[in-house]
Parts: C-alpha cells; structure tokens; sequence
C-alpha cells in the first residue's frame, strides 16, 4: 500500500545536488496516522518499504508536468492522497465528496470483511488549485463509505457545495466516471501529497490481486511508467483523454516478495499467481456511481449497485 504514516528526512548526497528529500514510510499494520515528529522503528525501514533507489524518491518529487491533467481538485491528506469527486448525476448545491483509499482511513485499516458507512469524521483536506499550491483547509462532516474488501476506496462527505467551492477557490471537482476503463488508455496518477503526476497506460488488469489478508478484484496494472512511491495511495488515476477519474491508485509490489504487505501478488482466474516486482496498481471506481442518488446520498440498495455492502 502506497501510504506514508511518518515522514522522515534522508540526506542524499548527491554530486552537485546536496538534496535532502522527505521520504515517506511504508504503512503499519494498525494503518493510524502518527504523530509529526514521529520516529519509524528504523530509518532503513522507511526507506526500504518506500523506494527502491534514492532516483525513485527524487523522481517522486519533482515539479509536476505540463499538460492537460494537473492538480485542480486534488487534495493532500495527513498521510495519503486523495481528491475533491463528483458522480455524474451530482448537482453544484450537493456537499461535495472526497475519494482516497480505505487503507488511508485515520482510524486504521478496515478488516477484510469489513464495510464502514454513515461515520461521522471531521478529516481534513488539503485542496490544490491547478499548479499544486494548496488554497484552502477543506473539512469532512462524514465518512460516507470505507472497505477494503474487494476494493480499497473510502469517500468522505464535506461540509461544503461543489459550488461553494467553484465560488471561492474557483476549482471543479473531478468527475467519476461510471464506464469500466480500457487497456492500453492514457493515464496520470495525480498526487496531492507529493504534488507530482504519473504518466502513463493501463497495461490490464488483474483478476484477483492478494496483499497481506485483503484481497481485490479486476484492479488497474499500469505499465512501469506510474513508478508511484508511498504518499501516493489515494490519488485520482485520470483518463488523459476525457480528465474524469476511473480508479484509485492503491499499491505496489516493492520488494518482489509474493502476496504480503507492500509486495501484492496477481491471481488469475485458475488460481495461478504471478508476482511483479516494481509493478503499481489502482483499484477501478466506476461501480460507485451506481449508489449514489439525489443530494450525493449512498444508496446501496439502488439498482446496480454493486460495491461491497455491510
């Protein structure tokens, strides 16, 4: 899983350079958020967990790209990434809602099994104009939806309009889309937490993808290109050609170990596993249109909703 719980600082010495990066941590198994200043049980660990050479974590940093994608509508977390969404049939006086991983909760990892709907949450967000400066603190009044069972998604509820947002900081939300991506699309990983964007292809998909005790289904393998680093878990996967939103980056398998924490493994639908060292994924969002009605309520009895239920 692409979440940093502590950020600690690396000296890298660099010819010329003298760069001294932050780099984030792989996630605990409680998946809480620590405390600023906190110390990870060794610096090794940190940097093993999150990058495989110091070039990765430096990439990871740089300034984002010019292009059509950027960051407008994304939001930075306490310990993960995330972004400011709109279904296809939300209205400007909804409250907005706000997508990230079920993993970057901050009350910890939900259970596999396990489903979280209707909690109440004050989290905060980070909201990012178009260049990656943040403009606002943004301010949940509930957790919506979590799991991590068969998907690793969590959506927020603000206490604010897409319009009162618009008005203010003149920034859409992103749109979901409600329509199963391709392979082969263009795509960006779009970062608020290290305000960097990742370019690259859906290469497929995998038809079960085993991490640890949870498991996911038909999840997004991109090609090498979407080197995502920890921080990233959360991000908006955008659609190059449309700019809606079609997954949600999630993890990668860092140390080419097979199905543990940070190392996921792909399972085929004869139950063949294959483990892809440096390989990243998301998990695909278009089911969750579906169970939301009038007002952005979560439905999930509504007709063709078929996200994961409690």
């Amino acid at each position: 899983m692409r979440k940093p719980l502590v950020v600690a600082l690396c000296a890298l010495a660099f010819a010329g350079a003298g760069a001294t990066p932050a780099v984030a941590s792989a996630p605990s198994p409680t998946g809480a958020d620590t405390a600023a200043g906190a110390v990870p049980t060794t610096l090794m660990d940190v940097v093993n967990s999150t990058v495989g050479t110091a070039a990765d974590t430096l990439s990871g940093l740089t300034a984002p790209r010019e292009g059509a994608v950027n960051f407008a509508g994304t939001v930075s977390l306490s310990n993960c990434s995330g972004s400011v969404v709109r279904m296809p049939g939300s209205a400007d006086d909804d409250p907005a809602l706000v997508l990230t991983n079920g993993h970057c909760l901050e009350s910890g990892f939900p259970a596999p099994g396990q489903v979280l709907v209707d909690r109440a949450s004050s989290r905060t967000f980070g909201l990012l104009n178009s260049s990656g400066s943040k403009v606002a603190t943004l301010r949940a009044d509930r957790l919506v939806y979590a799991t991590m069972t068969d998907t690793d998604a969590a959506i927020y509820r603000l206490g604010t309009t897409y319009a009162q947002i618009k008005s203010a900081y003149g920034i859409d939300a992103l749109r979901l889309s409600g329509t199963r991506p391709a392979a082969g699309t263009s795509i960006s990983v779009v970062s608020g937490y290290w305000k960097r964007i990742y370019n690259c292809s859906i290469d497929g998909f995998a038809y079960r993808m085993k991490e640890g005790d949870w498991t996911w289904k038909d999840s997004v393998r991109y090609t090498s290109a979407c080197n995502t680093i920890g921080g990233t878990s959360g991000s908006p996967v955008v659609d190059a050609a449309t700019g809606q939103v079609v997954a949600v980056n999630n993890t990668g398998n860092t140390d080419g170990e097979r199905c543990t924490v940070n190392n996921p493994c792909e399972v085929d639908a004869n139950g063949q596993v294959t483990v892809r060292k440096g390989i990243n994924y998301a998990q695909q969002t278009y089911l969750f249109p579906a169970c939301f009605g009038a007002d952005n309520r979560l439905d999930l009895s509504a007709s063709g909703c078929a996200v994961p239920k409690p």
